[in-house]
């Protein structure tokens, strides 16, 4: 077998264009679980809510009771609106949290956590399988390819995040959070100019990895059609048969790309060095 130079140029155009359809869902997706995971980070580092028997068991009735519930109420709701239905449950939650503001802080923090157990406990591609089939079911709103794969990686990095955030947060001394509320700064200056530039520079490495991870999930996205890196070179071999050379090509520009983002971050790490 000869190795044929002209499929690679001929794809080249098409291959370009998978990746940058690459980039962009992996820079929208990461950005946007950089915010979920920076904020469910903080709220589960710093609101406590212990992991015990009592709680395990008020959530697990709280479901319970919200199951049965939906069921019995099954019929009814089938004839209300669900703008209608998803207000009033919108504004039974608010009329609880500003009659029990003390639980704001803990129902943040509990949310947060079973929704980083669910989304760490589940694949990627069930993931992206349940909002790209089942959610529309579910709120009738049709969702293209491209907007399902942004949200999919938005939320899966953003469960991974929170967890980088918490261990980055965890790891400064609680020293200097005192010594924040010492000097009467509010909450929010004390992340951002005491306890957040040193968890930030301690949280770099694990930060350019889930940059890494994510961005070769991205080619799990083939499932549901998205034009990606992965997807353009599977329709140019059915369309050639020349599997080894757009196979490798699609190989190289992951490991250029991902090797730019490892290069960029080693960069950011030396300049943020402490000496």
């Amino acid at each position: 077998m000869t190795f044929d130079w002209s499929s690679i140029w001929a794809a080249w155009p098409d291959l370009m264009a998978g990746s940058w359809m690459t980039l962009k869902i992996t820079a929208m997706g990461l950005l946007g679980g950089s915010v979920i995971g920076g904020l469910f980070g903080i709220v589960v580092t710093y609101v406590h809510v212990p992991v015990n028997r009592r709680n395990a068991a008020w959530v697990v009735a709280f479901v319970a009771v919200l199951g049965l519930a939906l069921h019995f109420a099954g019929g009814a709701l089938a004839a209300v609106p669900g703008s209608v239905l998803a207000a009033v449950l919108l504004a039974a939650a608010a009329l609880l949290l500003w009659r029990f503001p003390q639980w704001i802080g803990r129902s943040v923090s509990i949310f947060a956590q079973i929704f980083i157990l669910l989304i760490r406990g589940t694949p990627i591609v069930v993931q992206v399988m349940f909002i790209y089939f089942a959610l529309p079911l579910l709120v009738n709103l049709r969702i293209d390819g491209f907007t399902a794969a942004i949200f999919t990686l938005m939320i899966n990095s953003g469960a991974y995040i929170a967890e980088i955030v918490r261990a980055g947060l965890q790891s400064v001394p609680k020293g200097l959070h005192e010594a924040g509320l010492a000097m009467g700064l509010p909450f929010h200056k004390i992340m951002a100019f005491i306890v957040g530039p040193v968890a930030l520079r301690r949280m770099i490495p694990t930060m350019g990895n889930q940059c890494i991870i994510s961005l070769k999930d991205s080619s799990l996205f083939i499932v549901i059609g998205v034009a990606e890196l992965t997807r353009q070179g599977q329709e140019i071999i059915a369309t050639n048969f020349r599997a080894v050379e757009i196979w490798g090509t699609v190989a190289v520009i992951y490991l250029m790309m991902t090797g730019c983002i490892a290069l960029v971050l080693k960069v950011v790490e030396h300049k943020t060095r402490i000496a």
